[in-house]
């Protein structure tokens, strides 16, 4: 059985396919425990440490920071008897990604990694017997052909048309086609490619640069073929990325024609930003995409005189049971919502097509703007809660979404959400309803404004709510009840608890 042991990228919930990689916790080198966190990867719920499957020594870390990796592929290897003395050079000569490129001959002598190394049957992204990709429902196998990058001294890499596992070598180091033609024709390969030149003296051939370095330049809008570069080989480096930044670098030929003392206004590449779509972006966007389409949503709103509820907080924080919790409007307009539920409970559904679903629990979703985009956590079994229990919920759900270690299991089984806009300083807004839910509140801000009271003006404290609802399931006698029964519990919240409970 062979020491060296390949971790594979897991499944890290629901089917998801891939994660990026944000941190590696370790390095090559570290003697490391068994379940220490090893590496810090974003999926499109949420970031996660993932842990140590094997005790041992880091022998190759296959995959940099930044890079997306499919699940099922190997991102480090473990050497799990690491006194046992050195490990026979086949099996690791090029097994780690810091190395330089093998020749042609040192490729033909790596040897295949074990089974053990590889995905089991019958796992997530593994070969289920009779031949089939074993995934979960609803998330079928990739469909295109692989793709390699292309070689930086080759020719480009024709597409694989059969998956199979990788060996080490092959994770480390993409193998070119010329090195499983013939001897002859790989030794003369070499001979016809001509030398690369980066940057403005640039004489044909792909651009030389790390895929750290790579990453680096998409992020701030810098194209590598306008770069000189100044490591091996002409290779782009970071410093040059930067340079280019800082405007003290030189540029290709069509910018450098332009006059230094042109005034006009430019347009162009060295002005636009280019942020990858990915992570949590891209499933909020899909998700938002496939309700805002599918679901026809209705929107009603209704202004509030809250300023009996603001007193009601203030009495409530100057107990000494509360003095510790943090309380909020948005904590009275959550325990609103829920008793609004009680009353009208059609309002806490699902449509699945040929019928209706009424859950009788209540997820409630707090939508929570994070670093790496928004993102709905929810209180799973919210009217049971009393408020203390409720108001510790909301803020031990908000500091971990803002700390980024929401667990994908936070933010799926939502049943019914509230997104507070207020805290923004916008007084209302047309929220779109997370897909499977069939209503969400928005909470804006609360103002003082002049407001008739008891027949005269007086300023009061104000706010708007605004209701969007799946008009499949809630028409519009039972949304305006519901936002009524809402309103005015925040109206006089001590006389609802009494009236409703």
């Amino acid at each position: 059985m062979s020491r060296i042991k390949e971790f594979n990228l897991p499944d890290l919930g629901e089917g998801l396919t891939e994660g990026e990689i944000l941190a590696w916790l370790v390095k090559v080198g570290d003697v490391i425990e068994l379940n220490q966190p090893i590496v810090e990867v974003e999926t499109a719920k949420a970031a996660v440490e993932i842990p140590a499957k094997w005790a041992g020594e880091v022998r190759s870390i296959f995959h940099p920071e930044g890079t997306t990796v499919e699940v099922g592929t190997p991102i480090i290897a473990i050497d799990t008897d690491p006194g046992a003395g050195p490990v026979p050079e086949s099996t690791t000569a090029a097994a780690s990604a810091d190395l330089p490129t093998p020749s042609a001959a040192s490729l033909a002598a790596v040897q295949v990694a074990p089974a053990e190394g590889m995905v089991e049957p019958g796992l997530i992204g593994g070969v289920a017997p009779g031949g089939r990709t074993a995934v979960l429902v609803g998330y079928g196998p990739r469909n295109g052909p692989a793709k390699r990058r292309q070689r930086k001294d080759g020719p480009p890499q024709q597409p694989a048309t059969t998956p199979r596992p990788a060996a080490p070598a092959q994770v480390a180091t993409p193998v070119p086609a010329a090195a499983a033609a013939p001897a002859s024709v790989a030794a003369a390969a070499p001979a016809s490619v001509a030398p690369t030149v980066n940057g403005n003296g640039r004489t044909g051939g792909p651009v030389l640069a790390k895929p750290p370095v790579r990453k680096f330049a998409k992020d701030l809008g810098i194209d590598l073929a306008t770069l000189t570069g100044s490591g091996p080989l002409g290779s782009i480096t970071r410093d040059d990325v930067q340079r280019a930044v800082d405007g003290s670098t030189v540029v290709a030929e069509p910018l450098a024609a332009t006059s230094p003392t042109t005034s006009a206004a430019s347009f162009g590449a060295d002005r636009e930003q280019r942020i990858p779509v990915k992570g949590v972006r891209r499933l909020t966007a899909e998700n938002m995409s496939r309700s805002a389409f599918t679901a026809p949503h209705v929107t009603e709103f209704l202004t509030v005189d809250v300023t009996r509820a603001m007193k009601a907080l203030d009495r409530l924080r100057g107990r000494r049971e509360w003095r510790d919790v943090r309380v909020s409007p948005l904590l009275l307009v959550a325990k609103a919502v829920l008793l609004a539920v009680r009353r009208h409970p059609m309002v806490n559904s699902t449509w699945a097509g040929d019928e209706i679903v009424v859950k009788e629990y209540v997820n409630l979703g707090i939508a929570a703007a994070t670093e790496r985009g928004l993102i709905v956590p929810n209180i799973k079994d919210a009217g049971r809660l009393t408020l203390r229990e409720l108001a510790d919920a909301m803020t031990g759900l908000v500091q971990t979404a803002k700390a980024g270690r929401t667990s994908p299991a936070d933010m799926s089984g939502g049943t019914l959400t509230i997104t507070n806009v207020g805290v923004f300083g916008v007084d209302t807004g047309t929220p779109i309803l997370p897909p499977g839910e069939s209503a969400i509140l928005a909470f804006g801000a609360v103002r003082e404004l002049p407001w008739v009271h008891k027949g005269k003006v007086k300023p009061r404290q104000v706010t708007t709510l605004g209701l969007s609802f799946d008009h499949r399931i809630i028409d519009g006698e039972l949304g305006s009840k519901f936002l009524r029964d809402i309103g005015d519990f925040l109206a006089d919240p001590e006389a609802a608890l009494l009236a409703w409970t």
